[in-house]
């Protein structure tokens, strides 16, 4: 297994053993924190099995909309079974909200919420080889081009 196999592999332990029974038990003000970044936890009905999965993801609130995004290296399950069951549930730190979601196109609402998801992403906030602060709308649309966003609108 290579490094990132590898590190996929703790990350899936830690979101199913962690993260996801810490927001189910009203914990996330822990997890989401100004070093692990701005986390949620989705869920999601399956696109295939029609079960309820639950994941985490960064997010950012804006305009009355939560987003979240998708990596750039690959098209998750989470995100696949979203566009086909818009509806979802959203555990925020704060409780737990269900909401309709929508893929936000290529555009000013989809780089200002990249902006803010990068901001919060705690640690990793540089991922993509810049401060998401202080770089150029014209370099954050370059290296993010193709990322899909969503935003979230609770009910």
């Amino acid at each position: 297994m290579d490094r990132r196999g590898l590190l996929r592999a703790v990350f899936r332990v830690v979101n199913r053993r962690i993260v996801v029974p810490g927001f189910q038990m009203g914990l996330g003000r822990i997890i989401s924190n100004p070093i692990t970044g701005k986390i949620m936890v989705l869920g999601i009905r399956g696109r295939k099995t029609g079960k309820i999965r639950y994941t985490p993801v960064s997010y950012a609130r804006r305009d009355g909309k939560i987003y979240c995004y998708q990596g750039k290296e690959t098209r998750g399950q989470w995100y696949l079974n979203i566009l086909a069951n818009p509806e979802v549930e959203v555990l925020l730190p704060q409780g737990r909200y269900s909401g309709r979601a929508e893929e936000i196109p290529e555009g000013t609402e989809r780089l200002e919420a990249m902006r803010l998801l990068l901001q919060g992403s705690g640690i990793s906030r540089s991922m993509y080889g810049f401060d998401p602060a202080t770089v150029t709308d014209e370099v954050l649309a370059e290296k993010t081009l193709g990322i899909p966003v969503i935003g979230i609108r609770l009910d």
